[in-house]
C-alpha cells in the first residue's frame, strides 16, 4: 500500500496555515487605542489608569527595553453580531517563536480589575459569548516591553540585560488590535486535526491506526470548502468524530497531566518583572479554571505567591479562591526553585521551613512533594532534608539535559547520604514545558524507562521559564487525548494524586544512591563570583545573628529580632534561585544582588553587634565571639571568653634560592621566590603535603568558550590549553611576629592583578591564603591548583548536612563526566592515617585529578583545583569584571573532622568585642563529630530554644547536648519544629539531652525552658 503520510501531512499543514486558522475571526473591526508609557520603574495600577493617554495606531512603534507602556483600547460590538461570540484580538507585536521571552501584558477593565494576560501564545479577551450587539468595550494594558535576550540566535554578548546599558529605541510596533468575531466551531476543528495528524505522525508505518488516521484527515480536508471555510467546518468535524471517538487500548501509558507555568524567579528579567510575569501568568490560570472544570494547575515557590499578595492584591484573592477549590495547587513547598548544590546546610533546610509554613498559614496546604523541574542538579544531602521537611516525593526533569550519560530510570528511590530514600520521578515527556503536542505524548511512552513494572508518568503542561502557564488549546488537545486510541491517556491530576498511584504500583522501584549530577551547567559553580561570595557570606552572618540573638535572649533578655531575622532569611533564600546563585541571569539581576547582599550583611552586623554587646557587658576586657561549631583559642563554641594563646612562636626566614620559610612547630612552609607553595610538612607526623617538583597554590589560567550557554557552561576541552601563572612582580615577607607571619605576592597577568597574602598563624595546621584578584579578562577560568602527595581513589567533598565521596579516577563515563563538580567548605583527600584538606570562605566549584609521577618514585599526585573566577559574554557581557577576594587554605595531615572544623572556622571568623568577662555558650555538645548548624528561638515566639545538629563525621555518633538554662521540655521535631516520632531517643536531665546519631543524621530539637511561658 502507498504511504501517502508526507502528502497528507503537507496538505494538513498548508490547510490548516493558509485557510482554516485565518478563519478563526471570520469578521473583525479595530479598536481605538491610546497609549501613556510610565516614566521610570512601573507604577501602581490606579496610576496607570488614570495617566493621560495619546492617540496610538497600528504599526507604530513602542517600548523602550524594560519599558511599561498603558494602553487604552476601546470599541463599540456590532449590532449585526447579536448571538455569536466576541474577543479582542490584541497582538502588540508578538513573536509566537518566543513565548514569555518578549514583550506582554496584563488586561484590566476601568475599575482596575483584571482580566487575563496577553501573551504570544495568549492574544485573545473575551468580550462576550454570545453578545447582544451595541455594547461599548474598554480595557486597560499594563505592557511591558522585555526585550529579548535569548534570540533565535543566542549567547550573543548584549548591552539589554540591564536598563542602565539598554537604551531606549522601541523594541516592538503594533501589529493588531481588533474586535473580532470567533468561531467555536474551527476553533474545534483546528484541535480536531492537530491532535489526529500529531498523533498520526507517531504511529508506526504499519499500523492499521495510522491509516485510519490518514484517511479520515483526507476526509475532513476534502470536506472543508476554501472559500467558505466556516459554512464547513461542522462537517469536515462530522468526518473526524468516529476516529476521535475511538478508545485507548488497556495497556496504554497513562499520563498526568499537570497545569504548569515554570516562572524563573529571575532570569533574562530583573526580579521587579517576574512580580508581573506571576500576576499575568495567575490570571490567565484562574480565569481558565473557571471555564474548564477538569484543569488542575500547579504553581511553586512560596515568594512568588508573596509578590502577588503584596503587589496585585486583587489577584492573589483569586488565586487563594482557586486553591480553596482545590484546583490552584500551591506545589513544591519551598521559598524558591532553588539551585541545591551551593545553598549550604541551613539555608536548605530553610528554603522548606519558608515554602511550607507559607502554604501552610496562606492555605492551609501541606506539601508532600519538592518540585524542582528546572534544577541544575541534587546534592546528596538532598534526601534527608525533604523528609525532614515532612515531605517524600520529588519531581525533577532537568537530569535528562545531562549530555553524556542518560540516566536509568524515569521512577525510582533516590537515596542520599544519610540512607534517606525519596520517592522520585523524571518526567519522559523530557519537558517541563509541555504543549500536549503529539510527539511530546508519543516521546513520554517511549522514552518511559519503567515499562512492565509501572505505566504512570507526569506532564507538566504550560508555557513556562517565562511565565504564561496553559493554554485553552493545551486544554482541548488534552480532552481529545484523554481516551484515544493509538495514544497514552491523559488525565489531568494534582502532583499528589499522580505520585500516591505511581508510588502505589511501584513499591519496589529501583534506588539510585548519591548525587543526581547534571551534566551540563557545571560553570555555573563558579560563575558571577560576587553573588556567590554574597550568598556565603549571608549564610554564615544568619548562623551568628540566630546565635548570638537566642543567647542574649535567654541569659540577657535582649528582645530576640524575630521579624527582622525572617525577612532576611527570605531575601537570602530569593537568591538561591537557580539561576540567580549559579551566576546564569542578566547583568542587572546581579548588579541588584550584589547591592542586596551588602544591605543585608549590614543589618546582619547590626544585630550580631547588638546582641554581643547585650551578652559581653560594660569592661576593659578583650573577648573572643566564637561562632564556629568548635572551640578555638580556649574558647567553647558559642562563647565569649578570653583567648589563650597556644602553640610555639611563629618563626620566619628567608629560604635558599628565594622566597621564604614559615615554622610554626606543628607545619614548615616554604614559599620560593615565585611566592608558589613548595613545601607544606607535617612536622607531627613527618609528612608532606606538597607532591614532589609540584607547586601548590598554583593559578592557572584556560580559554574559556563553550559551545553553548555561556555562563552556565564549561566544556571538558576547557583543559587543552593551560598557562601557568608563575611570574611574580612581588614576592616580600609583609609581616612575621610570633603569632604570625606572612608573605605578600603580587603578581599581574594580561589586563589583571593578584594580591595574595599566605598566613602562618600560631598554633594553626594550616596555611591561610587570601587572595585579592582584580579581574578583567574575558572569556578565561582562572583556577587555583594544589598538587597533593596523595595516593587516593576518592574525596571528600562537603555538601548538605555532610560530605559525600567522589572517585579521583574515570573509569566510567560517568565518572569520567564529573570533570567539573562542587563542594561547599571543605574538599578531603586522605590515604589511611594521613590527609589534606583544602577550605574555602567563598568558592564551590573545584576539580580533582590523579596522575603517576615518573621514576624514580612513581608516586601518585593528586592535584585539587579551586575554581575562581569565568569570564563569559552571555547574558552578562561584564561577568565577574572588577575586583574579588577569596580566603582558602592548606591544612596538611587533617582527617575528615579537622576538615569540617578547619571549613566552618574559615567562613567563621573570630570577633574581639570589650566586655566584662566570659559568657557561657547557650548549648554545647561533648562530641566533636557532632556539628550545630543553628541555635535560635523557636518561629512560634513561644520562647523555646531550638537547636539543629547533625553527625558529620560519617559515622555513629553519641552526644550529650547541655544547656545554659533548666530544661522543662525537650523534642526531636521536624524542620518547622513540629514533634516527630521518628527521631533519636532522647534522654533528659535538667540540663542535658543525651542522644545516639547515625551517620550524618539532622536532628532537630526543641528545647522548653524551666520557669518559661512556653
Amino acid at each position: 500500500m502507498h504511504d501517502d503520510r508526507a502528502l497528507i501531512e503537507a496538505r494538513l499543514k498548508r490547510v490548516l496555515d493558509e485557510r482554516i486558522r485565518p478563519a478563526l475571526y471570520p469578521d473583525a473591526v479595530p479598536l481605538e487605542v491610546a497609549a501613556w508609557v510610565a516614566p521610570g520603574e512601573p507604577v501602581p495600577v490606579a496610576e496607570g489608569l488614570a495617566a493621560e493617554h495619546t492617540p496610538v495606531a497600528v504599526g507604530d512603534a513602542w517600548g523602550a527595553p524594560w519599558a511599561t507602556t498603558w494602553f487604552k483600547v476601546t470599541g463599540e460590538v456590532p449590532a449585526e453580531w447579536a448571538g455569536r461570540t466576541v474577543e479582542a484580538v490584541l497582538d502588540l507585536g508578538f513573536d509566537e517563536r518566543m513565548p514569555g521571552f518578549q514583550c506582554e501584558a496584563l488586561v484590566y477593565t476601568p475599575d482596575g480589575s483584571p482580566v487575563k494576560a496577553i501573551n504570544p501564545r495568549n492574544q485573545w479577551v473575551r468580550a462576550g459569548a454570545p453578545v447582544q450587539g451595541g455594547e461599548r468595550v474598554e480595557w486597560h494594558l499594563e505592557a511591558a516591553s522585555n526585550p529579548v535576550i535569548l534570540d533565535v540566535h543566542p549567547f550573543q554578548p548584549t548591552a539589554l540585560g540591564d536598563r542602565e546599558t539598554a537604551g531606549d529605541e522601541p523594541q516592538y510596533r503594533l501589529a493588531r488590535l481588533d474586535l473580532a468575531v470567533f468561531d467555536t466551531t474551527v476553533w474545534e476543528l483546528i484541535q480536531d486535526l492537530e491532535v489526529l495528524g500529531e498523533l498520526m505522525a507517531e504511529l508506526p508505518v504499519d499500523s492499521p491506526r495510522r491509516w485510519e488516521l490518514l484517511r479520515a484527515i483526507g476526509r475532513a480536508l476534502d470536506a472543508v470548502d476554501l472559500q467558505d471555510v466556516n459554512g464547513s467546518a461542522q462537517a469536515a468535524r462530522s468526518e473526524l468524530r468516529e476516529v476521535l471517538a475511538a478508545p485507548a487500548g488497556a495497556s496504554a501509558h497513562r499520563i498526568s497531566a499537570v497545569g504548569h507555568a515554570h516562572i524563573d524567579s529571575a532570569w533574562l528579567w530583573p526580579l521587579r518583572e517576574t512580580v508581573r510575569k506571576v500576576a499575568r501568568t495567575t490570571s490567565n490560570m484562574t480565569a481558565l479554571l473557571e471555564d474548564e472544570p477538569d484543569f488542575v494547575f500547579a504553581m511553586s515557590q512560596a515568594q512568588q505567591y508573596a509578590w502577588i499578595k503584596e503587589h496585585r492584591p486583587e489577584v492573589y484573592a483569586k488565586v487563594k479562591r482557586a486553591v480553596a477549590d482545590g484546583r490552584f495547587v500551591p506545589a513544591g513547598g519551598m521559598w524558591v526553585e532553588s539551585d541545591t548544590n551551593m545553598p549550604g546546610s541551613e539555608a536548605m533546610a530553610r528554603q522548606f521551613v519558608h515554602g511550607k509554613r507559607f502554604f501552610l498559614e496562606e492555605f492551609g496546604v501541606e506539601n508532600d512533594e519538592a518540585w524542582l523541574p528546572d534544577t541544575f542538579g541534587f546534592a546528596a544531602g538532598l534526601p534527608q532534608i525533604i523528609k525532614a521537611a515532612g515531605a517524600k516525593w520529588l519531581l525533577t526533569q532537568k537530569i535528562s539535559w545531562s549530555q553524556i550519560n542518560a540516566f536509568p530510570h524515569h521512577t525510582f528511590r533516590w537515596e542520599g547520604i544519610d540512607g534517606t530514600r525519596i520517592f522520585t520521578h523524571f518526567p519522559p515527556v523530557d519537558t517541563y514545558n509541555c504543549q500536549m503536542a503529539g510527539s511530546e505524548i508519543a516521546h513520554a511512552a517511549r522514552n518511559f524507562k519503567d515499562k512492565g513494572v509501572a505505566r504512570h508518568s507526569l506532564a507538566p503542561t504550560g508555557w513556562g521559564d517565562g511565565g504564561g502557564g496553559t493554554t485553552r488549546e493545551m486544554i482541548a488537545k488534552a480532552r481529545r487525548l484523554r481516551d484515544l486510541d493509538g495514544s497514552p491517556t491523559v488525565v489531568w491530576e494534582k502532583p499528589a494524586d499522580f505520585f500516591a498511584k505511581a508510588e502505589a504500583e511501584y513499591p519496589q522501584a529501583p534506588v539510585w544512591v548519591g548525587e543526581l549530577y547534571l551534566e551540563l551547567h557545571r560553570a555555573t559553580l563558579t560563575s558571577q563570583a560576587k553573588t556567590k561570595r554574597g550568598n556565603r557570606r549571608s549564610e554564615h552572618l544568619l548562623r551568628e545573628a540566630e546565635l548570638w540573638s537566642a543567647t542574649a535572649a535567654v541569659t540577657a533578655g535582649h528582645p530576640y529580632p524575630y521579624a527582622e531575622l525572617d525577612r532576611i532569611w527570605k531575601t537570602v533564600l530569593l537568591h538561591q534561585f537557580h539561576d540567580i546563585l549559579p551566576g546564569s541571569s542578566i547583568a542587572w539581576v546581579h548588579r541588584e544582588a550584589e547591592r542586596t547582599y551588602a544591605e543585608v550583611a549590614a543589618e546582619l552586623e547590626g544585630l550580631i553587634a547588638g546582641a554581643l554587646a547585650a551578652l559581653a557587658g560594660d569592661g576593659g576586657a578583650e573577648l573572643v565571639a566564637n561562632a564556629a561549631p568548635h572551640p578555638r583559642s580556649g574558647v567553647a563554641a558559642g562563647a565569649l571568653a578570653p583567648a589563650v594563646p597556644d602553640g610555639a612562636d611563629v618563626l620566619a626566614e628567608p629560604r635558599a634560592g628565594g622566597g621564604f620559610v614559615l615554622a610554626n612547630g606543628l607545619l614548615r612552609t616554604e614559599v620560593d621566590a615565585r611566592g608558589l607553595i613548595v613545601s607544606a610538612y607535617d612536622l607531627t607526623a613527618g609528612r608532606e603535603a606538597v607532591a614532589p617538583g609540584g607547586a601548590a597554590n598554583l593559578l592557572q589560567i584556560h580559554p574559556d568558550f563553550p559551545n553553548m550557554w555561556d555562563a552556565w557552561d564549561v566544556d571538558a576541552f576547557y583543559r587543552n590549553t593551560v598557562t601557568d601563572l608563575t611570574a611574580a612582580d612581588e614576592v616580600t615577607l609583609d609581616a612575621a611576629s610570633g603569632d604570625a607571619a606572612t608573605v605578600r605576592v603580587v603578581r599581574s597577568f594580561g589586563a589583571s592583578r593578584v594580591v595574595q597574602t599566605l598566613t602562618l598563624a600560631r598554633g594553626q595546621r594550616r596555611v591561610d591564603i587570601d587572595t585579592e584578584v582584580d579581574w578583567h579578562e574575558t572569556e578565561k577560568f582562572l583556577k587555583a591548583a594544589f598538587p597533593l602527595d596523595l595516593h587516593a581513589e576518592r574525596y571528600a567533598a562537603e555538601t548538605q548536612f555532610g560530605h559525600l565521596y567522589r572517585p579521583t579516577h574515570t573509569n566510567t563515563s560517568w565518572e569520567a563526566a564529573k570533570f567539573e563538580t562542587c563542594a561547599h567548605r571543605f574538599v578531603h583527600i586522605e590515604e589511611p592515617g594521613w590527609g589534606v584538606a583544602l577550605v574555602n570562605d567563598a568558592t564551590y566549584g573545584h576539580d580533582v585529578t590523579r596522575t603517576v609521577r615518573d621514576a624514580p618514585d612513581r608516586g601518585t599526585t593528586t592535584t585539587v583545583r579551586l575554581s575562581l573566577l569565568r569570564a563569559p559574554r552571555f547574558p552578562d557581557p561584564e561577568t565577574d569584571q572588577g575586583l574579588h577576594r577569596f580566603r582558602y587554605a592548606l591544612a596538611p595531615g587533617a582527617a575528615i573532622g579537622d576538615a569540617v572544623r578547619e571549613g566552618h572556622r574559615i567562613n567563621l571568623p573570630e570577633r574581639r568585642v570589650p566586655g566584662a568577662g566570659p559568657v557561657a555558650p547557650l548549648v554545647t555538645v561533648d562530641n566533636d563529630a557532632v556539628v550545630v548548624t543553628a541555635v535560635k528561638l523557636a518561629d512560634d515566639g513561644s520562647g523555646d530554644v531550638v537547636v539543629r545538629l547533625h553527625e558529620a563525621h560519617g559515622g555513629r555518633a553519641a552526644t550529650a547536648v547541655t544547656t545554659a538554662f533548666g530544661l522543662a521540655g525537650a523534642h526531636a521535631t521536624d524542620l518547622l519544629e513540629r514533634p516527630v516520632d521518628d527521631g533519636p531517643e532522647l534522654h533528659r536531665d535538667d540540663r542535658t539531652v543525651r542522644m545516639a546519631l547515625r551517620p550524618f543524621q539532622i536532628v532537630t530539637l526543641r528545647l522548653t525552658r524551666a520557669g518559661s511561658d512556653g
